[in-house]
């Protein structure tokens, strides 16, 4: 068999969509992934990357277009992450991260898979400008300080904005606050030299209107910082909340352990199904908050609380699905590894009135064995752990504990189909109801519904 070489152009009709939203094809038997191919097309794929099993190409030219096929919804398109399937029909993405669950269950063959009843995917009325959160490198960039995204598989920084997925006001907010650092010439962090100053701005924005600024810092100095404040309070009315993040060094983590108040409130407060949630700068909240509210109210009628029921908040960030719940259990209980969040998770309940719920600092795997072990027995467990699943200790803990009832909201179905593969001893699932948290991108996120076995 001849040589597959870099750089090398063959036709390819395109199967289907992988997980991470890239063509499907088989070139010389060999699995080739293609980055902007869609299923049912033929293209002109280009190898981009050999390996002993599969090829990765990108998509050259379309001989035969999907009929789902759009114009790309940002010119940045291709250019950088984020936005993979914006080349793709919002509905045909719908039909897609439906097939990402089946795919995985596929894969991963949990017992009674083939009945679990899989419901089609719930869409976001606005599939564009819906994320409340940028953190965006910023880099030096023709003399001008720019913020923006990395090229794919690399860190050159493509400076943005606008963009197709985020709020207008968090990209107006970071283009001003690009100039002001510049106008002040405050040092721009270098990553080649490992030099200079502000390396991230993170914006987080309310439905309110209003927004948080954390600059990430590479030390503890901020030059200018007085004049950086001020100037900050008089052209941006909008920022409430001004912090700073230090994060030395070169990491692949944006955030550093310290955070520091600069001016203005420690936290921006957020709605969510009428319950008050206050965020600290690295509180994590989901990212888009009018499926977020559809989200909860998803988990609130499969998790179907009794009175009398104790809930178990696993993964718990600040409190919010937890505190959502709360009128409808006798007690929560909620662990999070994240001591700010936890915190912020007690603080929210006050802020609430909400008494019957406490939160703990911990890993979910080491907290809940350890409240088992002192005798605690919940009704009702709900999860929301991160892309990485649920730990193994935690899936014991949960076999021990075999709430009556429980839900898992998942970020990836590559983990849940995993982890269905475990919980499947114990419990049956009643059903998987995708949504559409992250409209143009290839990630899903579901809710699992499970009924305990007798």
């Amino acid at each position: 068999m001849e040589e597959i070489t870099i750089g090398q152009r063959f036709p390819l009709t395109i199967k289907r969509l992988d997980i991470n939203g890239s063509g499907i094809g088989y070139f010389k038997r060999k699995i080739t992934f293609v980055t902007g191919a869609l299923p049912g097309e033929v293209v002109v794929a280009e190898v981009t990357k050999i390996h002993d099993r599969y090829l990765e190409a990108r998509c050259h030219g379309v001989k035969k277009a999907s009929p789902d096929r759009i114009p790309p919804i940002d010119p940045l398109w291709g250019k950088v992450g984020g936005i993979e399937l914006g080349h793709l029909a919002y509905p045909a993405q719908l039909r897609f991260k439906s097939d990402v669950v089946s795919q995985a269950l596929a894969k991963f063959k949990p017992a009674g898979w083939q009945h679990y009843q899989l419901r089609p995917t719930i869409g976001a009325a606005q599939p564009r400008h819906y994320r409340n959160k940028a953190q965006f490198p910023v880099r030096v960039i023709d003399g001008h300080v720019r913020a923006g995204l990395y090229a794919p598989d690399s860190h050159d920084l493509v400076p943005l904005t606008t963009f197709a997925t985020q709020r207008p006001l968090t990209m107006t907010l970071m283009t001003q606050l690009c100039q002001l650092l510049e106008d002040l010439a405050i040092p721009i962090y270098d990553e080649k030299a490992n030099s200079g100053i502000v390396k991230t701005l993170v914006i987080r924005e309310t439905t309110q209107g209003l927004a948080q600024v954390t600059f990430v810092t590479n030390s503890k100095k901020l030059p200018h910082q007085n004049h950086l404040l001020a100037r900050i309070a008089s052209d941006l009315p909008a920022v409430v909340s001004v912090s700073q993040n230090i994060n030395p060094g070169r990491t692949s983590m944006v955030w550093g352990p310290e955070t520091k108040l600069l001016a203005g409130l420690p936290y921006v407060t957020e709605t969510i199904l009428g319950r008050q949630f206050r965020l600290s700068p690295q509180a994590f909240l989901q990212l888009n908050p009018e499926q977020t509210e559809k989200l909860y109210q998803l988990a609130l009628d499969a998790l179907d609380l009794q009175p009398q029921d104790t809930l178990v908040d696993a993964y718990a960030g600040v409190g919010t699905i937890g505190l959502t719940l709360a009128h409808r259990a006798k007690a929560v209980r909620g662990m999070e590894l994240i001591p700010e969040a936890v915190a912020d998770a007690n603080a929210n309940a006050a802020l609430n009135g909400i008494t019957n719920a406490r939160y703990d600092v911990g890993k979910a795997e080491d907290v809940f064995p350890k409240w088992l072990h002192e005798g605690f027995s919940p009704d009702a467990v709900i999860v929301d752990p991160p892309r990485a699943g649920l730990d193994p200790e935690f899936i014991a803990a949960l076999h021990q504990a075999r709430p009556q009832r429980f839900v898992y909201i998942s970020c990836n179905p590559s983990t849940l189909a995993r982890d269905l593969v475990a919980l499947s001893r114990d419990w049956q699932v009643d059903y998987i109801q995708s949504i559409d948290m992250f409209p143009q991108t290839a990630r899903c996120e579901a809710v699992v519904k499970f009924t305990r076995k007798h």
